[in-house]
């Protein structure tokens, strides 16, 4: 069985790690397609090391655009590499312009597609990620659902149930291999100056937050709040997009509001673990994020007013807080009073063996 990994942003490196280093380790013939759909492949080269990956054999360097332009891209180039490996199977993971185009050009060719973490569901279809996994669900052969809920949102939607496949979620496998790497390489929170449990994590990175003056004020009043009523500092890792929105929206003082705050550039992955693992809380937008904060048994406050993680909500490890600043107070306040540990909804860090093995099963 000749697979194909089809990836492009740092989250879906991260998921898709421990699938890699399955067939790497079984010496399954396999390659991996960067598309470059956030970063430069020079940029990402770094990024492979430090998770002791294989360098993809394919590099597209898309790079950024708008969703017509960058997914018209990728076709071209994922469709072009698959009509001369003649993979198997592809793999996909998550949500992103690469997962949809990895999965549309295979189909189209007539080779399999498997979608790793398929069945999330934010039912908001002005999410552009929403119409992505929606798209990709419903043209693969094999789905992958980390949770009992995701399947049932796939068998509400009319997919066949003999297609669909329980098996956990690949961030648990990543938090728990990578967490042990990190402690060998890093001490972030010395690098940094910050102590255990005396600091409040910040990302803040989502289209509809950055680019949404509002939307983006009333987070940064809400931490604002926070700071002046906690004595935790506030670490914000800020990613050059968001840093230009700032400036565009005009948003600096706000930001100056923010007592103890601690901007930073962004971290590598192994870094921003340890932070994570050490937090007090984590403040985000991203929805890997709330996975690994449940994952680490750390309280999570979520600055949207959705989330396709539920799981996170059910278990008590985090909350939906969006942008209102007296709202993101009150339930950064509640979560503080939390403790773990709780259930972890995800699984127990052998996804990636199982998707392995059910290919393996179905396509022999």
């Amino acid at each position: 069985m000749r697979t194909s990994i089809i990836l492009g942003t740092r989250p879906e490196i991260i998921k898709m790690a421990s699938i890699i280093k399955e067939l790497e380790k079984r010496n399954e013939d396999f390659f991996v397609i960067h598309t470059g759909q956030h970063y430069s492949y020079e940029m990402d080269r770094i990024f492979f090391e430090e998770l002791e990956l294989p360098q993809p054999e394919y590099n597209l360097d898309v790079g950024s655009g708008t969703h017509g332009a960058q997914t018209g891209k990728m076709l071209e180039g994922i469709e072009a590499t698959l009509q001369k490996e003649r993979p198997d199977i592809v793999l996909v993971e998550g949500d992103t312009n690469t997962v949809m185009a990895g999965a549309l050009a295979a189909v189209k060719l007539g080779i399999k597609v498997g979608h790793v973490e398929a069945g999330l569901r934010s039912f908001d279809r002005s999410m552009p990620e929403e119409i992505n996994r929606v798209i990709t669900d419903h043209i693969s052969d094999l789905l992958f659902p980390p949770t009992q809920r995701g399947k049932e949102h796939l068998l509400k939607e009319g997919i066949a149930e003999n297609k669909i496949f329980v098996t956990g979620n690949t961030i648990v496998d990543a938090v728990y291999q990578n967490l042990e790497i990190s402690k060998k390489k890093k001490n972030t929170l010395k690098d940094i100056g910050l102590n255990k449990k005396d600091y409040i994590l910040v990302t803040i990175h989502r289209q509809e937050n950055v680019d949404n003056k509002d939307r983006f004020k009333g987070i940064l009043q809400g931490l604002a709040e926070i700071s002046h009523k906690s004595d935790k500092k506030i670490v914000y890792p800020v990613h050059p997009r968001t840093k230009k929105m700032i400036d565009i929206l005009q948003l600096h003082d706000e930001l100056h509001r923010i007592k103890n705050l601690i901007l930073i550039d962004p971290l590598g992955y192994l870094e921003f673990l340890q932070l994570e693992e050490n937090a007090k809380l984590i403040a985000t937008d991203s929805g890997g994020i709330q996975e690994e904060a449940c994952i680490l048994g750390v309280p999570c406050i979520t600055l949207r007013e959705n989330t396709e993680r539920p799981e996170t909500i059910d278990v008590d490890a985090n909350m939906l807080a969006g942008t209102d600043p007296e709202r993101i107070f009150n339930a950064a306040k509640e979560m503080m009073t939390r403790q773990a540990p709780w259930k972890n909804p995800f699984g127990d860090g052998n996804s990636g063996k199982r998707i392995i093995d059910i290919m393996k099963s179905r396509f022999k």
